[in-house]
């Protein structure tokens, strides 16, 4: 996969002399312009070693891409650079100078700003009082608040982040919440900004809308460190890309000379099917018929409007659709998680009258239909939990489990050891508390607990949301086999390529109805306008016309 020159310079094995060139002499034409340089890092947690004598120089006023599989230590490395870590040992260079950040308000005042993962925002604050929060001090606020709205009204035209000031935070979706992040790093003076996995909870669009930002941030002279495992995103939005493998930096390599295969070969360390290899689909009988399903929120909203389906066994039905149109009430009000206002389900032959029915979830799972749930750690896991307790919830009643009133806890903790060995859980341990695993691993204990159960029909949500290369490889495979094992299943996912990969036909889904069905060699184009509510590419043209 690598080697070292005798110059020191990290090569790419496979690679021709004329690539090797460009990665080994990539460092030497970033000498001298480096807004970012690390050298030497090591970090160790206990006996876990996240980073491993890791070198690496960022440009100024480019975007740099460092991505690896989940645990790789891309996420401890920026931590170390936004002070929320301390290295064990090893150079920091800011500007060129040799610096020492203590906290994330050494790394501020050196212009390093960092959104993270999970935003930090306060819900029941506005955006201009959450931008402002924690820099009260600042000059910017000798004035008080309307200076500091004059500022963020600036700083929201030149970069094109444009939201409401007096908006709440809870009130804004998710693609506007990651914009007040940013503001808030650049109102801080932020001449280097760290994106943590920052496409994770976006849809497609706001995704490419984000990139389309970064690129405005590029060129006014920012950099910009994104942190992912998404390779798509990389070769679209990058300069520069580092790879990362168990700690270690294993290449750094201009984008435009580098491949997604070449890429994914670095992270994973062995080739990886990057398309989902599956046989024609064979299906049979219905087994899950829903008529006429109608649910309405808690505001009174219809979100989801006289859908009628089905999904037969021995094949995988996906609902494309923008985030937002019906797609999660509609699997919730399956899975006996929400309530319908009318129409019918029939699973397995058994009709169910939905606007009368008080079935829950337990008593879906009991009819033999399992769910892997759009987001786990709010509906799929408790990661307070050992990943043992995990792997049974929900079917903590089962008499496989439980023996009258107790647990069975040796039969439950063997059941965890052989999902751990079959769907190659790590690190290998049933007793480890489950928000200690990666989110990868966090998905693949969910699925194998509704796998396991040999459901007749499965509703999975979001299946690789946050999940790295190797892990998704996994999963499709997994999924693909139920079906081949003649379950029926049926998918939702905001990630286009993958409903046209996986599904055998796709049910696209606009303000809560379903406006269209094509089969598995969907057109990627028409499936866009048909998400945007457009009927064909004749009336958007028509449109575009008019």
């Amino acid at each position: 996969m690598e080697r070292a020159r005798s110059d020191g310079r990290t090569l790419l094995i496979g690679a021709n002399d004329n690539d090797n060139d460009k990665v080994s002499g990539l460092g030497e034409r970033m000498t001298g312009t480096a807004a970012i340089e690390l050298k030497n890092i090591n970090k160790s947690f206990g006996p876990v070693h996240a980073n491993k004598n890791i070198d690496l120089v960022v440009k100024k006023g480019s975007i740099h891409g460092i991505i690896g599989e989940n645990g790789a230590g891309k996420s401890t490395l920026m931590s170390i650079l936004y002070g929320f870590y301390q290295a064990d040992n090893g150079d920091i260079l800011v500007d060129g100078k040799k610096v020492t950040i203590p906290d994330s308000k050494a790394a501020i005042a050196m212009g390093i700003g960092m959104v993270h993962q999970h935003f930090m925002l306060v819900d029941n604050f506005s955006v201009l009082e959450n931008v402002v929060l924690g820099a009260e001090d600042s000059a910017m606020l000798a004035g008080g608040l309307s200076r500091a709205r004059t500022e963020l009204k600036r700083l929201e035209e030149e970069y094109e982040l444009r939201v409401d000031p007096d908006t709440l935070i809870q009130d804004l979706p998710v693609g506007l919440q990651q914009r007040v992040e940013i503001l808030k790093a650049l109102y801080r003076s932020a001449e280097v900004l760290i994106l943590d996995e920052p496409t994770g909870v976006l849809t497609p669009a706001e995704a490419d809308h984000l990139f389309k930002i970064l690129e405005v941030l590029k060129n006014e002279g920012k950099t910009v460190l994104l942190i992912t495992h998404k390779l798509r995103e990389i070769m679209a939005a990058t300069d520069t890309v580092s790879v990362m493998r168990r700690g270690e930096m294993v290449a750094t390599v201009a984008t435009a000379d580098t491949s997604m295969a070449q890429l994914a070969e670095l992270m994973v360390g062995r080739s990886v099917l990057l398309r989902v290899d599956k046989k024609p689909a064979e299906p049979k009988a219905p087994v899950l018929e829903v008529d006429n399903l109608t649910v309405t929120d808690s505001r009174g909203v219809q979100v989801v409007k006289d859908v009628s389906f089905n999904v037969r066994a021995g094949e995988i039905v996906g609902i494309a659709g923008v985030s937002g149109n019906g797609q999660s009430e509609l699997m919730e009000t399956l899975a006996g998680i929400r309530r319908a206002t009318r129409g019918s389900m029939k699973i397995n032959g058994e009709t169910i009258d939905m606007g009368s029915s008080t079935l829950d979830a337990a008593d879906m799972r009991a009819k033999n239909m399992g769910h892997v749930p759009e987001d786990r750690h709010r509906m799929g896991l408790i990661n307070s939990f050992s990943e043992y307790e995990n792997s049974i919830l929900g079917y903590h009643r089962d008499p496989a489990y439980s023996n009258g009133l107790f647990l069975d806890l040796g039969a439950i903790k063997k059941n965890a050891v052989g999902e751990i060995e079959k769907y190659d859980i790590r690190p290998p341990n049933p007793m480890l508390k489950t928000a200690s695993f990666s989110g990868g691993n966090q998905q693949k204990i969910v699925l194998a607990r509704e796998i396991e159960r040999d459901p007749e029909v499965l509703l999975v949500g979001q299946p690789t949301r946050g999940v790295d290369i190797g892990a998704i490889e996994f999963i499709h495979r997994r999924i693909v086999e139920l079906r081949d094992a003649g379950k029926g299943i049926l998918l939702v996912s905001v990630e286009l390529d993958e409903i046209r990969a996986l599904s055998d036909r796709v049910l696209i889904m606009f303000d809560g109805k379903i406006v269209g069905e094509r089969g598995e060699n969907a057109d990627e184009g028409e499936l866009g306008l048909l998400m945007a509510g457009v009927e064909d590419k004749k009336n958007a043209v028509e449109g575009d016309a008019r």
